[in-house]
């Protein structure tokens, strides 16, 4: 598998304020953003926004715009998308708003894409989940023509597009693609259109599927990339301190998740019940910093990951309460990786 890069290090997050733990939207973003300002001094390389729609917890809906705000503040942390629903957007406005994004940031652009599952999603934004491939594979086309500086027009079965080209255009020459999925169909569509596969959990299967297709291509691993990461790895001193602090904000992520997978036809992630051992069944995890290191470097090696990304901020926790985890990957994890 593909481990020739140095690992790169990054946090995720998603703005949620489920209402049981709700606090104000305003403190809870200005926290996150001046927390990602503090990653970027610490030495973290991506970090990494999700998207969702309609959810009771005021999961974040729009991150290009949160993505701009971040660039706005910071100078070399890498932006990406873990991920932009592409189904639901029109892709012309996705391709300005991320160029957008990679000029305020003088290039630091990451885009990563998903198809998309949550049944609510497609019903309110009134499109048949019967099209989402479809709909992905149009939209990549002429995103990718567009940051490529092409001047076209477009009649797909679903966007039709007449004399278009992006001004102004991305400052990287070529920005990268991330796409996201868990099934083979998914893993192989990166393989085929994308810089790298982008997902989280027990991947170890899809990563196989990414390499292998890569070289079926006739295409160079080193060239491409794996970001992943357990569902949660947190760090610190006292673990069992922090899992009774985190443990029903955890459970309550893992149990949505569930429920739209659930309601989807999906069963990638179960329900699980507010407990240690229950949770670090499903890949959640709050060790001491040595067990970290050790789990991530099995982790890349079995995967081939060379981009690492975990959760930072469990769902109703005020993000300072990840402080720590950061203090300590920055100290004790992240230098491992960078002898």
């Amino acid at each position: 598998m593909n481990t020739q890069r140095p690992i790169s290090f990054g946090l995720w997050y998603d703005f949620r304020n489920p209402p049981q733990w709700e606090r104000s939207n305003v403190e809870l973003y200005h926290a996150v953003l001046d927390q990602v300002v503090q990653a970027e001094q610490l030495g973290f390389d991506d970090v990494w926004l999700s998207e969702h729609h309609f959810c009771d917890d005021s999961y974040s809906p729009s991150m290009l715009a949160i993505g701009c705000a971040i660039a706005a503040r910071t100078r070399k942390i890498r932006i990406g998308t873990s991920v932009l629903l592409l189904p639901l957007h029109d892709p012309v406005r996705v391709a300005e708003d991320a160029a957008t994004l990679d000029i305020i940031s003088n290039g630091r652009l990451e885009l990563g894409l998903g198809i998309g599952y949550k049944v609510e999603e497609f019903i309110g934004f009134n499109v048949d989940p019967k099209e989402r491939a479809q709909r992905m594979e149009e939209g990549i086309e002429i995103i990718k023509r567009l940051f490529a500086g092409e001047r076209f027009s477009f009649k797909g079965r679903h966007y039709t597009y007449n004399d278009i080209q992006l001004r102004p255009g991305t400052v990287q020459k070529e920005p990268k693609l991330w796409i996201a999925g868990f099934s083979n169909v998914a893993v192989r569509r990166a393989a085929r259109v994308g810089h790298g596969y982008i997902a989280t959990g027990a991947i170890s299967p899809f990563a196989k599927t990414f390499w292998d297709e890569l070289k079926a291509l006739g295409k160079d691993p080193n060239q491409h990339e794996i970001a992943g990461g357990y569902m949660w790895l947190q760090v610190s001193r006292d673990p069992e301190k922090r899992w009774h602090e985190a443990k029903e904000h955890l459970a309550y992520q893992q149990n949505c998740y569930a429920k739209w997978m659930k309601d989807a036809g999906m069963g990638f992630i179960q329900p699980v019940a507010p407990e240690r051992a229950a949770l670090e069944e499903k890949a959640c995890y709050i060790v001491e910093p040595a067990k970290a290191v050790e789990m991530i470097r099995d982790y890349c090696a079995e995967t081939g990951t060379t981009r690492w990304y975990t959760w930072a901020v469990p769902p109703g926790l005020h993000p300072s309460w990840a402080e720590e985890h950061l203090e300590l990957m920055a100290k004790e994890v992240m230098p491992a990786f960078r002898k």
